[in-house]
């Protein structure tokens, strides 16, 4: 099949879920046969080369604004495919619905992820939050198939909308990696500090982690990874919150090896987000064998299962204790992390991913 990914903001990675999503994907259904052209933002994706991994790169500009980087690139992209002879589109994004229909209109069939209910982002504006409710009814009516990451997400547009998805969860990798170059240059020691991965986006909850962090009794460091390019008030408040406590490290934006690494070595992780499908980070720390805290939302508690911790939701005081009882029983850990990683061998492996999308592809366009 001739198969292209638009409405990410393209690969190598540098940026969040779907791009990871968009670069394991796309070279697994390269090496099964089949050609694969990845849409890429010119503002976020620096590789000169027109392949990467066996995967065509269309590199086309944007508008780098908030509002308006995502449906200016999908509209281009989409604009582009016209003349191409795609067999499948797999789009990403439930705010692209809209777009869904011009390739449907020339017979190409597509594929929509919706990831989870985005207009309840505190970033998105009433414009925005409205924009993505009319966006996620688009979705149940344009494309040929939505698929959701997580079964609360396919259930969500059962009852809300009477529309059956296909529920393809997020993958992972089970590996590890021995470098610490990385964790060096940040000041962090092996199994010295607790991870916490995400775009420092309020909706994700940085601030809670720190706050419960500052309460523990540990000379282990919290490293807090990630950044986000529109949200300079809130990055500001997190550095006013950690500003007075030299165990907090933010180490921005971290991808490829260095990620690898930080993931590899971690004491335990702490997932505080609290809008989406299947969190990548989370899964992703799972398979690299490490114990999770997560926040207490019914799409967390999906991916953890009974092999990590569960704090009530947004609940400074109850994660500030579980962290300190982590911190105090080092033996316990690993009956934990030997759980996650056979929970993501088990339910989130990129190849079962791979298969589930492949059979779907072959479906619509047998």
């Amino acid at each position: 099949m001739r198969i292209a990914i638009m409405g990410i903001r393209g690969i190598p990675a540098n940026y969040g879920g779907y791009e990871t999503f968009a670069e394991e994907l796309a070279p697994r259904l390269v090496q099964r046969g089949h050609e694969v052209t990845v849409y890429c933002r010119t503002n976020n994706v620096k590789y000169p080369e027109q392949f990467y991994k066996g995967v065509r790169l269309v590199k086309l500009p944007t508008i780098s604004h908030k509002y308006l980087d995502t449906p200016v690139h999908t509209l281009l992209s989409v604009l582009h495919s016209l003349f191409c002879r795609y067999d499948v589109i797999l789009m990403c994004n439930a705010a692209n619905a809209i777009f869904t229909i011009i390739p449907r209109l020339r017979g190409v069939k597509v594929v929509l992820n919706v990831d989870g209910i985005e207009r309840l982002r505190k970033k998105w504006n009433r414009l925005g939050q409205n924009w993505y409710l009319i966006s996620e009814w688009l979705a149940t009516k344009l494309p040929n198939a939505i698929v959701a990451d997580a079964r609360v997400i396919q259930e969500y547009y059962r009852e809300k909308y009477g529309v059956a998805s296909v529920m393809i969860p997020y993958g992972a990798n089970i590996t590890k990696v021995k470098s610490t170059q990385v964790l060096e240059r940040f000041g962090l020691k092996p199994q010295r500090y607790i991870l916490y991965v995400s775009r420092l986006e309020p909706e994700n909850n940085a601030h809670i982690v720190i706050q419960a962090f500052k309460q523990v009794k540990t000379d282990l460091k919290l490293a807090l990874v990630g950044d986000a390019p529109y949200a300079i008030s809130y990055k500001a408040y997190l550095k006013q919150l950690a500003k007075d406590d030299p165990r907090i490290v933010m180490t921005g934006f971290v991808f490829g090896e260095g990620y690898k690494e930080l993931q590899s070595h971690a004491y335990c992780y702490v997932q505080a987000t609290e809008v989406g499908g299947t969190h990548p980070a989370l899964v992703e720390a799972m398979g690299f064998g490490n114990l999770v805290i997560a926040n207490g939302t019914p799409e967390n508690e999906e991916v953890v299962g009974d092999a990590g911790l569960i704090y009530r939701k947004n609940d400074v005081a109850d994660l500030a204790a579980k962290l300190q009882w982590v911190v105090d029983h080092p033996a316990e850990l690993g009956k934990y992390r030997q759980a996650a990683v056979d929970r993501v061998r088990n339910n989130y492996s990129w190849d079962m991913v791979t298969e589930a999308y492949e059979k779907l592809f072959r479906e619509l366009t047998a």
